[in-house]
C-alpha cells in the first residue's frame, strides 16, 4: 500500500508539472524569427 501511494504521488507530481509547463508556454507573443517572407522575383 505504501508503494501504491508513492506511485500515485509521483504520477500526480508529473501530471502537475506537465500541466504547468503546458500553460506556461501559452502566450500571445509573436515569433521573433522565421515566418513568412516577401517573394522577390529572380532576375
Amino acid at each position: 500500500m505504501k508503494l501504491f501511494r508513492r506511485a500515485l504521488l509521483a504520477l500526480g507530481v508529473a501530471v502537475g508539472m506537465a500541466t504547468a509547463l503546458r500553460f506556461k508556454g501559452k502566450g500571445d507573443v509573436p515569433p521573433q524569427q522565421g515566418g513568412w517572407r516577401d517573394i522577390t522575383p529572380d532576375k
